[in-house]
């Protein structure tokens, strides 16, 4: 599993002292606000740390103030810039998981126990969640994300999958 994922990417500017609008990849923007500490990826692929000097939710984006970061011109630079947290700045309920841990799992039959194929993909930006599913033959489905089709997911170990129940033809 790893350490950093990826949490947010720059929308935008807000003001004019270097305050960045970030479009959040986590559950919440709330979630992202309280992370302290941000990172980039530099050119040979290591990590930059950013302390964040505050953070709050305007509009459904959270505008952040970088430490180090105080212009315009820098500050618009970096939109499209991809930020990374560590995955130990949040806190997962019950239930919860991050996407990056189950991306390229198998998706498995729960009754029947057959391989299904692998998700290839997990759309968060909807009302509910939608599983993309890649089949051996490269086709690809979805299923919705919902306790009726999705049964339990397992990310650590030997049994670890996306265990589903699909109904007639969803599959296909």
């Amino acid at each position: 599993m790893e350490k950093y994922l990826e949490c947010a990417a720059v929308s935008g500017t807000h003001g004019v002292a270097g305050m960045i609008k970030l479009k959040s990849f986590a559950d919440s923007p709330e979630a992202l606000a309280a992370v302290k500490t941000l990172y980039t990826k530099e050119k040979d692929g290591t990590l930059k740390e950013w302390k964040v000097e505050r953070a709050f939710v305007h509009k459904g984006a959270v505008v952040v103030k970088l430490e180090g970061l105080d212009d315009m011109n820098r500050a618009i630079a970096m939109k499209g810039t991809v930020f990374f947290a560590d995955r130990d700045s949040f806190t997962l309920g019950e239930g919860d998981f991050f996407v990056a841990d189950v991306i390229g799992l198998p998706v498995v039959d729960e009754e029947s126990g057959e391989r299904i194929g692998t998700l290839a993909d997990l759309i968060t930006d909807r009302v509910q969640h939608l599983y993309v599913v890649k089949k051996d033959d490269g086709s690809e489905f979805m299923i919705p994300g919902v306790g009726e089709f999705i049964k339990k997911q397992i990310t650590e170990g030997d049994g670890a999958g996306v265990y589903v129940r699909l109904i007639e033809g969803m599959g296909e």
